[in-house]
């Protein structure tokens, strides 16, 4: 086995064994990748927020939580590739894996670096027939899509107690824009602020979108902010599918032409 140089989201040069044989996912959406590009023998361990494939998560080592790795039984599976996420893991934790093991780092914002992600995974586990084929089925589904118009000013809230929303600096932020949504809270200076109704309603939102995580919102939730927004539409949705960045791509325009067939 040789070894490769590659660069991550992040600009970092990572030489890693090529292929991996020892890999150590610490992100869901990346781990779902995995799985589609058929990597079963390869992945050694998983987060316990790595819920898909059901499979996976029954059956694969879990080293915690995305912010809060277990690093010494991370130490014991001696890995040679971790693939981690500057959002999603705690900066330190990853830092001091990288002194011990390969770890490639994706910096994700827009569909083009969820893409671009997809194929550099794909490169460096050499699968990259596989990978390409979700890009392009990512591309055409998206091509295909119908996004609302007019456009519609939209909230879309990740946390209750205290309400927290999303800025343009997030990938679901891009997944509103392209489904046709205004984001009322695009320019706010904090990634995810902390926003209450009473400093919601004069951004008259026209829908609010309560997502499914990390704050799993219910229709207990939906009825009491509807009662504050009677002329707005609340609307359950499935987090997944605005803030997963790997293959699950694959199936979002499908699921956002539903969504916005009950919006419209």
């Amino acid at each position: 086995m040789t070894s490769k140089v590659f660069t991550d989201q992040m600009n970092r040069k990572v030489e890693i064994q090529f292929p991996p044989q020892r890999i150590v996912s610490v992100v869901p959406s990346q781990t779902e990748l995995l799985f589609a590009l058929g990597l079963n023998d390869r992945v050694t361990a998983i987060t316990k927020f790595c819920v898909h494939p059901r499979e996976w998560f029954q059956t694969k080592t879990r080293i915690g939580g995305t912010k809060k790795l277990h690093l010494d039984q991370i130490r014991k599976i001696q890995p040679d590739l971790i693939i981690a996420n500057k959002e999603e893991n705690t900066q330190a934790e990853i830092e001091q894996l990288a002194q011990e093991f390969p770890v490639w780092i994706s910096d994700i914002h827009n569909l083009d670096e969820a893409c671009n992600m997809i194929l550099s995974i794909g490169e460096i586990c050499n699968r990259q027939n596989e990978s390409s084929k979700i890009v392009q089925q990512i591309t055409a589904e998206f091509n295909q899509f119908n996004p609302l118009i007019p456009s519609k000013r939209a909230i879309y809230l990740i946390w209750n107690e205290p309400y927290m929303a999303i800025n343009s600096d997030t990938f679901i932020h891009e997944m509103m824009l392209r489904c046709g949504f205004e984001n009322c809270t695009a320019n706010h200076s904090s990634r995810y602020p902390e926003i209450s109704l009473d400093e919601m309603k004069p951004l008259q939102p026209e829908v609010i979108l309560l997502s499914s995580e990390p704050f799993p919102f219910s229709s207990k939730h939906q009825a009491e902010i509807q009662a504050q927004f009677p002329s707005s539409q609340v609307i359950l949705v499935d987090g997944e599918f605005f803030s997963w960045y790997g293959s699950r791509l694959v199936q979002a325009p499908q699921y956002f032409q539903k969504l916005l067939s009950e919006i419209a």
